[in-house]
């Protein structure tokens, strides 16, 4: 059965129902939603498929890859926002805009990312030291 997840639980792929978890991800002391249908990537086949295959993003969707500690954009065709979250999901760095065949650095600070349409970050005033909180749809 799925449960709400707090900022230090994983959710794992035998509590699903379904083969896709989404989730929506807050930052609950801005008021921001940043999306409501974000796809959870923690399996080795989701996290190597990731948004590949995509032409973009719709409104409210983007993919949280975990655990990762840095992403590509090789074979992308659009460019995406980044948000690196530490293990307690407390955003570390940002990347806006991240073009295809590009890569963010790599860091053991990082435990997981959240890909997103490009133009995010700057709407939702995403920073370092944003604390995000998962729930499930």
């Amino acid at each position: 059965m799925c449960r709400a997840s707090t900022s230090t639980e994983r959710l794992h792929p035998a509590e699903r129902q379904s083969p896709v978890q989404f989730l929506t991800v807050t930052i609950p002391q801005k008021a921001e939603t940043i999306g409501s249908r974000i796809g959870l990537a923690d399996t080795f086949l989701s996290r190597l498929i990731g948004l590949l295959g995509k032409s973009s993003l719709d409104d409210g969707a983007g993919l949280l890859i975990q655990p990762s500690s840095g992403v590509h954009t090789l074979g992308m065709r659009f460019a995406i926002d980044v948000v690196a979250l530490d293990k307690d999901l407390r955003v570390v760095k940002t990347w806006q805009r991240l073009a295809p065949w590009r890569a963010t650095s790599v860091s053991l600070k990082i435990h997981s990312v959240l890909e997103l349409a490009p133009g995010k970050i700057r709407q939702h005033n995403i920073e370092p030291g944003d604390q995000v909180v998962l729930s499930p749809l």
